[in-house]
């Protein structure tokens, strides 16, 4: 429970920062930061299994992994990053389906 509680966080305020930095109301650097911040974070969890307990999980964990490989940046630069994070907030909010190449594992120490 504790795992599915630090997830459903997360998801909260990851949409809170990748829409203000959308808005440009947030610089994308603290995006950045919020990433490696709840990275650490996961790894005091100590979680052994690297696969998601829920689709939402698993769509949590494949933003997490593409804001990582691109940067928050592209998502003031690179309109087709955009799409495919915006899709995954739609996800989120249940107003989109589950994003097309949707691949999240969980980090493992």
């Amino acid at each position: 429970m504790i795992i599915e509680q630090f997830i459903n966080d997360k998801i909260t305020q990851i949409r809170a920062y990748i829409n203000a930095v959308i808005d440009q109301s947030l610089h994308y650097t603290e995006l950045d930061k919020f990433i490696m911040d709840t990275m650490e974070e996961w790894s005091l969890l100590s979680v052994r299994d690297e696969t998601p307990g829920s689709a939402k999980e698993r769509v949590f964990w494949h933003l997490i992994h593409e804001i990582s490989l691109h940067g928050a940046q592209a998502l003031n630069s690179n309109l087709f990053f955009k799409s495919e994070i915006t899709t995954c907030l739609d996800f989120f909010s249940g107003t989109g389906s589950y994003p097309i190449d949707c691949i999240g594992w969980r980090p493992l120490p």
